[in-house]
């Protein structure tokens, strides 16, 4: 009998063993899930950068962006009066559209217009910054870009007000093929959307070459349309 407990007793010690390393490793189980949870916590506590939602979510088809007396106006015998619209990958974010014209006046020459526009949108993004300052941005590329247009003559920056929030028209004279050609670049900005529009006359065939006041008055009326055809396909 007393063999036999103490052969019991013995049993019992060695099959406790089991149930001390299962509650030692439940242990240790328990701090791992508390360290994970305390982390995670503190990861959550951590606030995400944040910007400025963009204003304009969409942007107007750009051959629709001037008027029709605009574009009888600017291009008395266009090619096409509705325009050529590039092609884009995201309509929403950037669309271009040009024209031609070609106005011929028997012994007196030729007049040859181009008109093309462009619209670039911004959105928000914690990464660069919002939309508009993303816009500012290319609003300060664009214009650097046309006032280093290879060629350029007589090129000179002129404010222009009342059009978006910012806009700046480039004008210069340029030789192609032994023709001068006058051009006028206006860039705009409203907000999260930026407009760029070159405009440019030449007289062929012995006709006299265009003002560069007329086409810089011209294009100004122009990128007024436009950036309220801007506001318009958001509203």
């Amino acid at each position: 009998m007393h063999r036999s407990a103490k052969r019991l007793a013995s049993l019992l010690t060695c099959a406790a063993v089991p149930v001390l390393l299962v509650a030692g490793c439940s242990g240790s189980d328990s701090d791992s899930s508390g360290d994970a949870s305390s982390s995670a916590s503190s990861s959550a506590a951590k606030p995400s950068p944040s910007v400025a939602p963009a204003k304009f979510k969409k942007l107007p088809n750009p051959c629709s962006a001037f008027s029709k007396d605009t574009i009888k106006k600017m291009l008395p015998k266009a090619k096409d009066a509705s325009g050529e619209q590039g092609k884009s990958t995201d309509n929403a974010a950037h669309g271009t559209c040009s024209w031609t014209s070609s106005d011929e006046k028997g012994v007196d020459g030729t007049q040859w217009r181009w008109l093309d526009i462009g619209y670039q949108r911004y959105e928000s993004d914690p990464g660069v910054g919002s939309g508009e300052k993303r816009a500012t941005d290319f609003y300060t590329k664009q214009v650097s870009e046309a006032k280093a247009t290879k060629g350029a003559k007589k090129l000179e920056t002129v404010k222009t007000s009342g059009t978006g929030d910012e806009a700046t028209a480039i004008t210069y004279d340029v030789k192609r093929d032994g023709t001068n050609f006058k051009n006028t670049t206006i860039v705009a900005r409203t907000s999260n959307i930026v407009v760029t529009i070159n405009y440019n006359g030449a007289g062929l065939a012995g006709a006299d070459a265009p003002k560069s006041a007329d086409l810089l008055k011209q294009n100004q009326a122009a990128a007024k349309e436009a950036v309220a055809a801007a506001a318009k396909a958001n509203s």
